[in-house]
């Protein structure tokens, strides 16, 4: 290396406030502080690398200590001025606090902080990378930090602030320096390189702005590092590419048209020219990725936000204008995700190659398998979820209730009774709603139409037993034998007993939750109210009532001879216990008495149920 060589990010480091770049948020603070003579014994200098912190430092240690200082235009020429500019202060003392870390380093500062200057007005301790600093060297600078001795200044810098401790930062005016945009940092790229008489394209440095995520140090760094190609022809967007590993972006092109055709044969051959030049795996999907995200961005901003955030020029956006049209959104999201979780996987096997071309069949097959996704989601929504499988039909809970269409009148026709393969499961029939049980019941096994109650309380009961069928414990089903329902709403559910120890008990946390999830699930919503109280003036009483799924059936054996094979199945025991129940009734008819209220409603329900009639 030459002795009077100098590189290009150290040859143009700013020397006053107004040549940095950007942060034209801290240059106005910095500014008006110097001009109103407030300088702040601490300060804290945060952002990412390559940003201006530690330039920023020196420019104000150079401001303050200046023979004209404290001023805004240092004048570059008087000892001090100089001295900072070769890096060799006397006042001015930079430490790296990456290897000064230890308490001894933080005593040796307060040892030397009492002498006063010597060029300068100004003792200035600008500490690097900060954050490296053991809790014990900061313990060490905390009162120091706090109350310095006069005319001492620390200037910290660092580029992880949520490591440096409260106590630090709270002592601190702190300054956070952004990441420097894109634009500012081509412009200063072109401004070094007609300085240095540097032969490159606009398209080249813009490559290079945005390969350096925000940083002019690096930026300025790679255009000194390429500089060397520019002495027979102009430094193009190609040779930055092939510098850094990247791919251009015609190929990303070619390569991402392949993939949304899925043409995985095409998409391989252009993988295989694209590896074969000395490209990594992880670089050729991390450039792929990239390209998926200016497409995305293409097909979901304005024209304006997309040259902002792809800086690509007229005639890549015109490319990708016109592939965003065979490619949703969300496809290309997936396409973004699973490339991203590939490159996760070659990061960790030791076949990359392998898995690289595995990467792009499978990503060469995502659109059409995202259009079956979407075809199933879509299915899914208009099902309205969970779909309950009946032996006849699907029934679905519908979100409203839909219009109920008008009944076609049925005629007496002799044709042969419809018969069911299979009877409904009892989980199954648990999980329609009242209203579809009572159509099914009606319109499936009834073999004519049934006779309209007249009773008051037939909504009520039919409620009550479909809520009962919705129980699941046996022991909370037994005590609800004893209840009486005087309300089933989707509001409020309002079950009595006529003994106060039965409410207690069906008050109890594992009855009642039984209960609430019962109406929760016969309602399809969620913490329906349930009160369980003992009967007041008002309340009719509706007697026993069974589950709707297990209906109890107390027909004449005349009756059940003529009913057809599609009608639910009555075992002996339960037209047992039901012509019990009518034979303990007294001789003497008394009609609408409370004695005979559960007799005479049990006969009623299951009379009515099948259109049949008393014989004695």
């Amino acid at each position: 290396m030459s002795d009077n060589y100098i590189p290009l990010y150290r040859k143009y480091r700013p020397q006053k406030l107004e040549e940095i770049v950007g942060q034209e948020h801290i240059k106005q603070a910095l500014t008006n502080a110097i001009n109103l003579g407030k300088i702040s014994h601490a300060y804290l200098f945060t952002g990412p690398r390559g940003t201006g912190k530690t330039s920023t430092a020196r420019i104000l240690a150079k401001s303050l200590n200046c023979v004209n200082g404290p001023t805004v235009n240092p004048c570059g020429k008087c000892a001090s001025c100089v001295d900072i500019t070769n890096t060799v202060p006397i006042d001015v003392i930079e430490i790296d606090a990456a290897s000064n870390r230890k308490v001894e380093d933080a005593q040796n500062i307060l040892e030397k902080i009492q002498y006063v200057p010597v060029n300068g007005k100004y003792k200035i301790y600008i500490i690097d990378e900060v954050h490296m600093l053991t809790n014990t060297a900061f313990n060490a600078l905390l009162k120091t930090l706090e109350e310095p001795p006069k005319n001492v200044v620390f200037i910290l810098a660092t580029t992880e602030s949520h490591k440096v401790l409260d106590t630090i930062k709270s002592r601190c005016q702190r300054f956070d320096f952004r990441r420097i945009t894109t634009d500012d940092i081509a412009k200063h790229l072109r401004f070094i390189a007609d300085k240095e008489n540097i032969n490159i394209s606009d398209g080249a440095l813009y490559s290079i702005a945005k390969n350096s995520a925000g940083g002019m140090r690096d930026s300025i760094a790679l255009l000194d590092q390429v500089s060397i190609l520019g002495e027979s022809k102009e430094i193009t967007e190609d040779d930055i590419n092939n510098l850094l590993g990247r791919i251009s972006f015609d190929i990303l092109h070619e390569m991402a048209e392949y993939i949304i055709q899925s043409n995985a044969i095409d998409a391989v051959k252009i993988l295989e020219k694209i590896y074969n030049s000395g490209n990594e795996p992880v670089q050729i999907l991390t450039n792929l990725m990239y390209y998926f995200k200016n497409l995305l961005i293409v097909k979901n901003c304005d024209s304006k936000t997309t040259i902002d955030l792809t800086n690509l020029n007229e005639a890549q956006l015109k490319l990708l204008d016109k592939q965003k049209e065979e490619v949703e959104t969300h496809q290309i999201v997936f396409l973004i995700e699973k490339t991203a979780d590939y490159i996760k996987e070659i990061k960790t096997t030791t076949n990359q190659q392998m898995w690289l071309e595995v990467a792009i069949i499978d990503l060469s097959n995502l659109t059409n398998n995202t259009k079956l996704i979407e075809l199933q989601n879509r299915l899914l929504a208009l099902e309205g979820g969970t779909v309950v499988q009946t032996p006849v039909r699907r029934i679905t809970p519908p979100s409203s209730p839909p219009p109920v269409p008008p009944k076609p009148v049925l005629e007496h026709k002799e044709e042969p009774v419809k018969r069911i393969e299979t009877e409904p499961a009892e989980s199954e029939v648990k999980t329609e709603p009242a209203a579809e049980i009572a159509n099914t019941v009606s319109e499936e096994f009834a073999p004519m139409p049934k006779a309209k109650m007249t009773d008051s309380s037939t909504d009520i009961r039919t409620l009550w037993a479909n809520l009962l069928s919705y129980i699941k414990s046996p022991s909370t089903q037994a005590l609800l034998k004893l209840a009486n329902p005087v309300k089933i709403a989707q509001d409020e559910v309002v079950i009595t007993f006529k003994q106060a120890i039965f409410v207690k008990q069906a008050n109890e946390g594992n009855k009642k939750t039984a209960i609430m999830e019962a109406a929760d699930e016969m309602f399809g919503q969620k913490d329906t109210p349930v009160k369980i109280r003992t009967p007041q003036e008002g309340d009719v009483e509706i007697g026993k009532v069974a589950p709707l799924s297990k209906p109890k059936h107390a027909t004449p054996s005349e009756e059940r001879k003529t009913l057809t094979d599609n009608e639910p199945n009555v075992s002996e025991e339960e037209i047992q216990e039901v012509e019990e129940a009518r034979q303990v009734q007294p001789e003497k008819k008394t009609e609408h008495t409370e004695e005979s209220t559960f007799e005479s409603d049990q006969s009623k329900m299951i009379k009515e149920l099948f259109d049949g009639k008393y014989i004695n």
